[in-house]
């Protein structure tokens, strides 16, 4: 049987059997209202999203360029959710401190974007974050094996990072699954996160294969003539019954 743990609760020593949580939301804040994120971020709090992902892009890392650490200040005043800031950027450890003193509650950096993972990782643990690994669709689980012990999250790329809108890659359920069965035997409790077209199609799966993080953006909240509130409370209940009838 797969197990999934919670998020956020938990103490630096991530050694743990595991157990079964409710999955948890999080805007991806790249898709929202540019003009109106102050009041985007408001609703989305109000709704009872449980974090905000947000998403920094260096244009080197991958071909885009997004958010970053003055706009993430801005907006820290308004919620007092977690903020989850997935660097993809080249480097990743020069710039954690410009992060943490933005706001940011939790960091994960790329396995592919850094020559001292481990040391990167450990760095934002002794910050007082949660630290978090990301990997490409095409990156093996074997890749971050040996960090397991410094993660409290770790990111699957379910599409190509760079842009919203692309299509969910069918393969990263059978790797969701792998990396749940690593974690369960290896005895840690970490989160499993999933990113890139997390809509009602794609979430069963990923449920299923042992996510419990879903970071959420023009495939499940931010539609068109579907106002904010709706879109959470819908997404909310969607994953309610999966989870009552053990997707």
């Amino acid at each position: 049987m797969l197990t999934v743990v919670t998020a956020f609760n938990y103490e630096n020593d991530n050694k743990s059997e595991g157990r079964v949580c409710m999955a948890l939301i999080g805007p991806s804040l790249m898709c929202a209202d540019m003009a109106n994120l102050q009041d985007s971020v408001l609703r989305l709090d109000q709704a009872g999203v449980d974090f905000f992902h947000i998403d920094v892009m260096d244009g080197k890392f991958v071909p885009n360029f997004t958010l970053g650490p003055d706009l993430i200040k801005r907006i820290r005043e308004f919620t007092n959710k977690p903020f989850d800031v997935h660097l993809m950027v080249e480097k990743p450890e020069d710039y954690l401190n410009l992060f943490i003193e933005s706001g940011a509650d939790m960091i994960s950096v790329h396995a592919e974007a850094t020559y001292h993972l481990q040391r990167t990782l450990q760095t934002i643990k002794d910050q007082g974050l949660k630290a978090g690994v990301a990997i490409n669709p095409a990156t093996p689980i074997h890749d971050i094996e040996y960090v397991l012990d410094v993660v409290d999250y770790i990111t699957v790329m379910t599409v190509n990072p760079g842009f919203a809108g692309q299509k969910f890659v069918p393969l990263m359920n059978g790797k969701l699954r792998d990396l749940t069965s690593l974690i369960n035997k290896c005895g840690y409790k970490i989160d499993i996160q999933v990113d890139g077209n997390i809509g009602y199609e794609t979430i069963p799966n990923v449920l299923k294969n042992g996510a419990n993080m879903l970071v959420c953006g023009t495939s499940s909240l931010f539609k068109q003539n579907l106002p904010l509130e709706e879109a959470v409370a819908k997404l909310k209940g969607f994953i309610q019954e999966l989870e009552t009838n053990k997707v």
